[in-house]
């Protein structure tokens, strides 16, 4: 599974001065901590740079790829930005992200075919968030349809079904794997990704990772491409390069509703059951998911 390293952000508070004021180091740093790391693609988040996106984006894009040559996820929603990087890229792009919202639409599919960028259809529609698996069939349907009418195949959308926290709303967790499963049925060559950390928003700092990795570990049954992520979680590269085997088999087995009996298992097979069963709806989401 291919991993974007989700790090180069600018809610950073290292990395958010650095970017308005245009100091390369940190940034830099980062893009040769991340390529490190092992990720496959860097993101880089400039949020809505509303007053100086159009000439933050290209120096961002530069800086980077002056010290790595990984390709680059370009994260804004300001287009004027988007377009100023997507001209800057040499190793290849990524449009994140694109939705269903007709604004969003009718702007950035003919960037992304300009450029010749990759695109994330984001499966946010005009009233919003997906409630289901099925909706968010019909909207991969509808924002697939949309894109091959100006030329830009299948293999060059990546469709994003929107995960939301696990502390808000478990059928909205479960909806993503159960679209997941069903994508490549839906839109034949198409790839797929999701903003892995969201699953994870709103819970204890030191645990996120847990939630994280479990759930990653869902979505790759069920045909996940990639997924932007922490480039610094060791133990997730591990399981997304195809390690920890009995770690994925557990999960695995929770997803299939068995009945593990966790006295007998180690503290990290332990965690690993008790995540799944909450990602899985079959205990409830609390802060004490683990203690429990």
């Amino acid at each position: 599974m291919l991993l974007i390293g989700e790090n180069l952000n600018i809610i950073s508070q290292t990395l958010g001065p650095a970017l308005k004021e245009r100091n390369p180091g940190p940034i830099q740093e980062m893009a040769i901590a991340e390529t490190k790391a092992g990720v496959d693609w860097i993101d880089l988040n400039i949020g809505p740079a509303r007053k100086d996106g159009e000439s933050l984006m290209p120096w961002v894009v530069k800086t980077v790829q002056a010290v790595t040559a990984k390709p680059l996820t370009l994260d804004t929603t300001n287009m004027a930005a988007m377009e100023a990087g997507l001209k800057e890229c040499k190793n290849g792009a990524l449009f994140n992200s694109i939705s269903l919202q007709p604004a969003r639409l009718e702007v950035g599919l003919p960037l992304a075919k300009r450029y010749n960028a990759d695109m994330i259809g984001l499966l946010w529609g005009v009233d919003g968030m997906p409630r289901d698996a099925n909706e968010r069939a019909v909207l991969a349907v509808d924002i697939v349809y949309k894109a091959n009418q100006i030329g830009i195949p299948n293999e060059k959308i990546w469709i994003d079904p929107i995960v939301s926290p696990v502390s808000v709303e478990i059928n909205q967790v479960k909806a993503c794997v159960e679209f997941m499963a069903m994508l490549a049925d839906i839109a034949p060559g198409c790839k797929s990704t999701v903003g892995l950390s969201n699953i994870s928003n709103g819970t204890p700092t030191a645990l996120r990772g847990q939630l994280n990795r479990t759930y990653m570990i869902m979505l790759m049954r069920a045909g996940l491409y990639s997924a932007i992520v922490d480039a610094f979680d060791k133990e997730l590269a591990v399981i997304a390069r195809g390690g920890m085997q009995d770690i994925v088999s557990l999960v695995h087995r929770v997803m299939d509703g068995e009945d593990i009996d966790i006295s007998k298992l180690g503290q990290k097979e332990r965690d690993y059951v008790k995540s799944a069963r909450v990602l899985t709806g079959q205990s409830l989401y609390s802060h004490s998911w683990l203690e429990v």
